[in-house]
């Protein structure tokens, strides 16, 4: 029986960052995964994240994954993969199957980061081939480079459903609608508003009635539903399509800590039947942490400071560490995740609906119900200025926290104030120079660069876009409003892909003057 100080089970983000903690303090380190690839769900993310420079803010999560995955090599942390723990008992025995052999292990520490699974939702035709989770299309077009389908409806319009609608898109995917029984968009409302302008129609207050097909799905049938969920009789509307990707949540795997005899609790606040856990993240059973989706659904970011935190523990429970080391390190980690947990999409605001951002402007209405926000709603934000001259214009409109546009701006013309949670703003008597930095850095995209009189009739709006082929100077086509209507013509004037942009383009379109503030995307002829 092999012995390690500390086993890990779980290669995604928390995993990860929890051994490259231990072993950064002298601790033998080993994470198993039942995967062929470490990195959790990290390879799946081509978005870039939010948050700010110290929580890997505006880099894509699969560059993310890439960057652990060499820091834990070169401290000499241990990933065995295609190795899946079926047994965690209280003495700190580990059963892993690898290669279809049983190996057993002793650990003297363990951190179960074992993540989440998506959960599913049952209908007349569910088990169709074409009804597929959101995990899978991701699974399917940034790994293996596969489209889903041809014609997609989306479940769910929390953050995954709104990124992988994205995500789909970019695949070349038609995303007929995007459908949640919720009366309001779940997701971060900059996420919601980038797939609205592409023309994506939002279904709030609807489900799934039923999926058609014999051998695979060939359409489905949704249904509009009271304040009480049920079905509103004579509401139902068709589409034609081959795929259905469901997004409706994720439940915690914490099968192994139930074994192991770890205190357990129903809370529907994390997720489901998640460990209960000390501040630092250690179970009722000495020397058993949990870290990262296990012990309660949250972003990435939080999950990797969450593994930081259980090395640090498990090093201090070893004697690596003593306990004021291990308390000042963690103060600086336990800073870093309150400022994850703040704002309007805080674990403490779920389920409330809120107003008014911290500014105490009134929340966009439309943007809740519609995906995008209205003409009318729009100027009340900060953010949203009019210039002459090249300027910033940013539609960011919820306070998340996220604030990698004012360390881009290297004239510092944009800034969010003394919390990251805050809205954007753009400086008084700041100057602009066309760099488009805080267009590409923006992880909503949110952000535009505008001139709204160029002295002959028109304007330029020069926006991000991540799509293939890139349009040409001088293609001719369509401005796209917030809600991806047709609003002028328009032309591209350039499009620049650099380096620093990381995969970004700058697509700037020349429009009538009128629409400068109305015109939000470009689509060709």
């Amino acid at each position: 029986m092999k012995r390690y100080e500390v086993i890990i089970v779980g290669a995604g983000p928390s995993g990860l960052s929890a051994g490259i903690e231990a072993a950064k303090k002298g601790l033998k380190v080993v994470v198993f995964d039942e995967n062929e690839k470490p990195g959790g769900q990290l390879f799946k993310q081509i978005h870039k994240f939010f948050g700010s420079k110290e929580h890997h803010a505006k880099i894509r999560g699969y560059k993310i994954g890439e960057e652990l995955l060499k820091e834990a090599d070169d401290l000499g942390v241990e990933v065995v993969l295609n190795a899946t723990v079926i047994g965690l008992y209280p003495d700190k025995e580990v059963n892993v199957r690898i290669n279809d052999q049983i190996h057993h292990y002793k650990g003297d520490t363990i951190i179960i980061a074992t993540g989440a699974s998506e959960n599913m939702v049952t209908f007349p035709g569910w088990t169709l081939p074409g009804v597929i989770g959101a995990g899978a299309a991701q699974t399917m077009m940034n790994l293996h480079g596969i489209q889903p389908g041809k014609k997609v409806l989306m479940l769910g319009s929390g953050n995954v459903g709104l990124v992988v609608s994205f995500q789909l898109l970019q695949a070349g995917c038609q995303v007929v609608a995007i459908v949640d029984a919720a009366p309001r968009v779940g997701g971060y409302g900059v996420h919601a508003a980038k797939v609205a302008r592409t023309g994506v129609p939002f279904y709030l207050s609807h489900t799934i009635k039923e999926v058609e097909g014999d051998t695979h799905v060939t359409g489905v049938w949704i249904n509009e539903v009271d304040e009480h969920f049920t079905p509103i009789e004579g509401s139902e509307k068709y589409f034609e399509v081959d795929t259905v990707c469901m997004a409706v949540g994720l439940s915690p795997m914490s099968q192994l800590l139930k074994m192991a005899g770890c205190a357990m609790e129903d809370n529907p606040k994390r997720g489901g039947q998640v460990p209960i856990v000390d501040e630092y993240g250690e179970t009722s059973v000495p020397g058993i942490f949990a870290a990262g989706d296990v012990s309660g659904i949250e972003e990435a970011s939080s999950a990797m400071i969450e593994g930081k935190m259980s090395g640090l523990c498990v090093a201090e429970y070893l004697g690596y560490i003593d306990e004021e080391e291990k308390l000042r390190e963690i103060k600086i980690f336990e800073d870093d995740l309150d400022s994850l947990r703040q704002g309007m999409f805080a674990p403490k605001n779920r389920g409330k609906l809120i107003e008014k951002t911290d500014e105490g402007i009134d929340i966009s209405t439309n943007l809740l119900k519609k995906g995008y926000v209205a003409d009318e709603e729009i100027e009340r934000f900060p953010g949203v200025v009019h210039k002459s001259g090249v300027h910033p214009v940013i539609e960011c409109t919820q306070n998340i926290p996220c604030n990698p546009c004012q360390d881009a701006c290297p004239k510092g013309c944009i800034s969010t104030g003394e919390n990251i949670t805050y809205l954007p703003f753009v400086k008084e008597g700041s100057e602009c120079i066309n760099c488009g930095m805080c267009v590409a850095s923006c992880s909503g995209q949110a952000i535009f660069l505008v001139d709204e009189d160029c002295g002959d009739g028109t304007a330029t709006v020069t926006l991000p876009y991540e799509f293939l082929p890139l349009p040409k100077q001088g293609d001719k086509g369509y401005g796209l409003s917030r809600n991806g209507e047709k609003v002028c013509e328009a032309e591209v004037v350039s499009v620049k892909s650099l380096k620093a942009f990381d995969n970004t383009s700058l697509l700037t379109m020349r429009v009538p003057k009128e629409y400068a503030m109305k015109a939000r995307f470009f689509k060709c002829i």
